[in-house]
């Protein structure tokens, strides 16, 4: 059907100011395809509607079996005069709070099976987001999806993302009170507020019931809000400047008690002192975390409420709380007791998905969904299951789950026996096999190294040990990003994987560096660090090594997070040396392939050159030299010594620019401020240094630090600065590995300037 067909049969049904924003969106496309329209105007403006470039050289898309079975979907490409682009790419579909209701999930599997691959993929910020969709087609889905009451508007681009909650508020034990009206009411507040419309990057914000569980995950948002109740009055606890990304920062307190008449207005003032002040042409600082470490989080509190107080008044600030319902959510079937009797596998799937609400009788379904994926032909089935057992009461989860709520007990077991025949009876919610993933290099046009294969095999390899796995080992969650942006989350879990690559005998081969001690519960309370990075095929291998030392040498009742202080990185990576280096090409090719791809990894992009002689082997023992002395950081670090730590974090950054210097024929001294001046002068400004998705964001982790003072300066840091600095320069040496791969073995010196200076992928 025509975009105007789509245009006429939905009529009324889609409201007015959403259809007039469609409208416009299909106006910018026609001055695109007309040359009247430039390349940086329409990519924020399709980005501000949820629409992506993804990577799709491999045609494929791994199903968490290790193979990549999916034929290219979309058939051809679409080329001709008016193609804006000649290759598909991604619909982001803004679920604020992960709230679908059962029509939802009907015209979102349509759209999945008449546009897409047919798959719909949950996000870990409770998004659905569809691939290889083209460009042509966005237009009549927005407008089938506004008619069901979704739009897209501000999904991605530098705007207020998605708004987060926990999928359990309104039916928790622990909770305050509900927040999901409070949510509801802050995203149609924002949605397309003058006020949030100039910020130098994304903006994320958080809601959570309580302190203690993980849902709500405030401690890494722009801006979060815990309920919390003070003399019997609501309210929350605001905290700001929080986020993962290459270098995770937790939040600070900003409102120790922010009453709830307050919420809308405290954050409108928010956003609008992150619009005037947070950083505007260095996209790398441009999030809210640096504007805060900036200013201290004591100013940014008076800018703060200087900014509230100039505000004029709105009475949208407090309508909403004449009626707290939120979207009116209901049970469909009387409520009742679990049965007693059923089969195996059943009671298993109770035991870890299904949770009881605060009302009593019924229950909290979690579907385990295999990478986040469901196809169309399961949604529809779900959006039936729901509409007979649950009513409008499902939740996306950020562990890239569905929550089916308010499930009578009497239902539970039909429900498995439906969920169990379509696939998805799987038991492991919230376990060891519950494993959450970025697209990775599947999909992502940043991916570094394929974290959902890995993700996929994980989840294989461990699920038929899952009989086997000691019960302290159960509860831990493993998440792995394909690259150093964090969208896996991998910083705050028991188990993170990140990816990155290495260059073995000229050839590349991936990697993940190994991230423990992060805590996913008390809305992931802590971050972790990396140990060292082990090849992709041996992950496996790494994840049953450690967990066994773990289930060996625990202490009585002692938490993972606990056992990982206690016995030390450096015992870790003692551990995991046997596994570190991979074997010859012609040992094993294997694993110069990565998870579920069986061509060659980064051959692509291998610069082939001959022998430099000695060049080669210093440039990567300056590399190895700094990597040892990162891990000594570390070390110290982990035992308190937290200014030697910076101070030697410090050291490996210049030792690995110091390397790459004299790779390229430099004559280079030992002093900070030489190494400093012609790294900058011969990598930074030449382009040669700066990763293609990354920019200067790493070139600039040295130059901060070197700026500050020399390794002495960095002997009075605190434990939060050499944390920072820590993570600095491990990314920093992570880039000078890539920077090395590119420049090649005989440097070319004309040809790579020149290839530095394209257009950086998106």
């Amino acid at each position: 059907m025509s975009e105007r067909s789509w245009k006429d049969a939905l009529g009324d049904q889609v409201p007015a100011d959403l259809g007039k924003e469609i409208d416009t969106w299909q106006g910018q496309i026609d001055l695109k395809k007309q040359g009247e329209l430039g390349d940086k105007i329409f990519a924020e403006t399709r980005l501000r509607r949820g629409v992506y470039g993804q990577r799709y050289d491999n045609g494929l898309r791994d199903d968490g079996t290790g193979q990549k079975p999916l034929e290219f979907p979309c058939g051809e490409l679409k080329k001709g005069p008016d193609t804006v682009w000649d290759a598909p790419g991604m619909q982001r579909i803004k679920i604020p709070y992960g709230r679908v209701t059962a029509e939802q999930l009907d015209v979102m599997s349509d759209l999945a099976e008449e546009y897409s691959d047919k798959i719909l993929h949950v996000t870990t910020r409770q998004d659905i987001q569809l691939h290889f969709v083209h460009i042509e087609d966005t237009v009549p889905m927005h407008r089938r999806l506004a008619a069901c009451g979704i739009t897209t508007r501000e999904a991605c681009g530098n705007s207020v993302r998605n708004v987060t909650a926990c999928q359990f508020a309104g039916v928790c034990h622990s909770e305050s009170f509900d927040v999901t009206p409070y949510a509801d009411a802050i995203t149609q507040f924002l949605l397309g507020h003058p006020d949030v419309q100039d910020f130098g990057r994304k903006f994320k914000i958080a809601f959570s019931g309580c302190h203690d569980e993980p849902c709500g995950l405030v401690t890494f948002h722009d801006l979060g809000a815990t309920a919390k109740t003070k003399d019997g009055k609501r309210g929350f606890e605001l905290v700001v400047g929080g986020g993962l990304g290459a270098v995770p920062v937790e939040a600070r307190v900003l409102m120790d008690f922010c009453p709830e008449e307050e919420l809308l207005p405290v954050s409108q003032a928010v956003c609008r002192v992150f619009a005037r002040l947070g950083e505007k042409q260095s996209r790398a600082r441009a999030r809210i975390k640096f504007l805060v470490q900036k200013v201290g989080i004591e100013e940014f509190r008076k800018l703060v409420a200087e900014e509230r107080e100039q505000l004029r008044p709105d009475p949208r600030w407090t309508d909403f709380l004449e009626d707290l319902r939120g979207p009116d959510e209901k049970p469909v079937r009387d409520a009742a007791p679990l049965p007693d009797e059923g089969p195996e596998r059943f009671r298993q799937w109770a035991k870890t998905n299904l949770r009881p609400q605060s009302q009593e009788g019924y229950y909290v379904a979690t579907l385990t969904l295999p990478l986040g994926d469901i196809s169309s032909e399961q949604g529809w089935i779900l959006a039936d299951l729901a509409r007979k057992y649950t009513g409008d009461s499902i939740r996306c989860t950020v562990e890239q789950n569905l929550a089916f709520r308010w499930l009578s007990g009497a239902d539970a077991l039909a429900f498995w026996e439906a969920l169990d025949a379509i696939g998805l009876g799987d038991a492991g919610a919230s376990t060891i096999t519950d494993i959450t993933s970025c697209p990775g290099t599947d999909t992502c046009k940043l991916g570094i190294s394929a974290s959902r294969g890995l993700a996929g095999e994980l989840r294989k390899r461990l699920t038929v040990l899952q009989d086997e796995l000691d019960p302290a080992v159960q509860p831990l969650r493993i998440k792995a990003s394909g690259c150093f942006n964090s969208c896996g989350q991998h910083h705050v879990a028991d188990l993170g994987f990140l990816g990155v690559s290495r260059n073995v005998g000229g050839r590349k081969v991936p990697h993940f560096n190994v991230v423990l001690g992060g805590q996913w519960t008390e809305n992931a309370k802590s971050y972790g660090m990396v140990v060292g990075a082990v090849p992709s095929k041996n992950v496996p291998q790494a994840v049953l090594m450690i967990t066994k030392k773990f289930v060996d040498e625990r202490e009585e009742d002692e938490s993972f997070q606990d056992f990982i202080k206690r016995v030390g990185k450096f015992e870790i990576r003692n551990l995991l040396k046997p596994i570190t280096k991979p074997p010859s090409y012609e040992e094993d090719p294997s694993y110069y392939s990565d998870w579920g791809d069986p061509r060659e990894y980064g051959i692509g992009d291998l610069g082939v050159g001959e022998c430099a002689g000695e060049i080669v082997p210093f440039v990567e023992f300056g590399i190895q030299a700094a990597e040892q002395t990162l891990d000594e950081a570390q070390d110290l670090h982990d035992v308190g010594e937290h200014g030697k730590a910076a101070s030697k974090a410090f050291r490996s950054m210049l030792t690995a620019a110091q390397a790459l210097v004299r790779h390229l024929d430099h004559e280079v001294r030992d002093d900070a401020d030489d190494i400093v001046k012609l790294f900058r002068e011969h990598l930074h400004d030449t382009g040669l240094f700066n990763d293609p998705f990354a920019g200067g964001k790493f070139a600039s982790y040295l130059f901060n630090a070197h700026s500050a003072g020399d390794e002495t300066h960095w002997l009075g840091a605190d434990l939060d600065a050499a944390h920072r600095l820590i993570d600095e320069a491990r990314l920093f040496v992570e880039a000078t590995h890539s920077a090395y791969g590119r420049i090649g073995e005989t440097p070319n010196l004309t040809k790579l300037q020149s290839a530095a200076t394209a257009a950086p992928a998106e």
